[in-house]
């Protein structure tokens, strides 16, 4: 009976994982819509994610154990730097190169996951675990339309660096978090949005231009609130909730769910291309995942 509850509460987590990765992979139409540069949107979404679970606590009647925080405050901290940086290093990615070429980039994060889970957490790595996220990793490449760049130069090199740093930093922040202990998800998550807001906002005074008064309109507004709401608040504290219960490497496999989101709602709402090498991405990624859990 025990086994059996086991089993169904990581199906739950698992649901929760694939809802959490479908939400982000939301995000870039959103953004779309947004005429302000990527790092206010950066700082703007984690400051409102913040405050909106800070009073989503309080108003479930919990209380914030400043007891936990502080015994996990120096992961925390580090953890928080880790996401701003995160952030402004995948911007940086999608202004100096493609931003198929960007994802591509980012997404070599699982692979950092799955080749250090084994040493830091002491995981046991398996070999359809390998395969599987090789299978989804050329499906990224179908993806990210590379097999059809074009010349490269000394500036597309530069964004790949930017992106290939962006997924080291997220998948130390994944790892990192395997480490906290007693800590709730809420409690984890308030911490670290808000440092990582403050660790964007030097970035956006000293590289790029503030908004003039006709940019923020109540539909931007309101377009930032739900990033800041639902794509950072709610899914944050949902997906690291995960990050405790499930193991490395299935987050890993399972965040290749983002990115084929995003694609397929740029194509119907943005209408950008879904060409045939997208479609066998798609699948190739989806499928693995699939049968990595099986």
């Amino acid at each position: 009976m025990k086994e059996q509850e086991i089993e169904k509460n990581k199906t739950q987590e698992k649901l929760k994982l694939i809802f959490t990765m479908a939400v982000f992979g939301t995000i870039g139409i959103f953004v779309r819509f947004i005429p302000l540069s990527s790092g206010i949107i950066a700082s703007i979404r984690g400051i409102i994610g913040t405050l909106f679970l800070i009073i989503f606590v309080k108003i479930k009647g919990e209380n914030i154990s400043f007891q936990a925080i502080k015994n996990n405050f120096k992961i925390l901290c580090i953890s928080g730097i880790l996401i701003g940086a995160n952030w402004i290093m995948l911007f940086e990615a999608y202004n100096y190169t493609t931003v198929a070429t960007a994802t591509l980039c980012y997404y070599l994060a699982p692979i950092f996951i799955i080749i250090l889970s084994p040493i830091v957490l002491k995981e046991k790595l398996t070999l359809k675990k390998i395969i599987c996220v090789v299978i989804a990793l050329i499906g990224m490449f179908f993806i990210s339309g590379v097999m059809q760049q074009g010349e490269i130069g000394n500036t597309f090199f530069k964004g790949i660096i930017y992106g290939v740093g962006a997924a080291v930093l997220y998948a130390c922040v994944v790892l990192l978090n395997k480490f906290l202990k007693n800590i709730s998800a809420y409690e984890m998550t308030i911490v670290q949005l808000f440092i990582a807001a403050i660790t964007v906002i030097p970035h956006v005074l000293f590289t790029e231009s503030l908004p003039v008064k006709g940019e923020i309109t109540f539909q931007v507004i309101l377009m930032l609130i739900m990033i800041g709401v639902i794509h950072t608040g709610i899914t944050y504290a949902m997906y690291f909730s995960t990050v405790k219960t499930l193991k490395a490497q299935t987050l890993a496999i399972f965040s290749y769910i983002d990115p084929v989101v995003a694609i397929l709602l740029s194509a119907f709402f943005l209408k950008e291309n879904m060409n045939m090498f997208s479609i066998i991405g798609a699948v190739l990624i989806l499928g693995s995942t699939f049968v990595s859990e099986i």
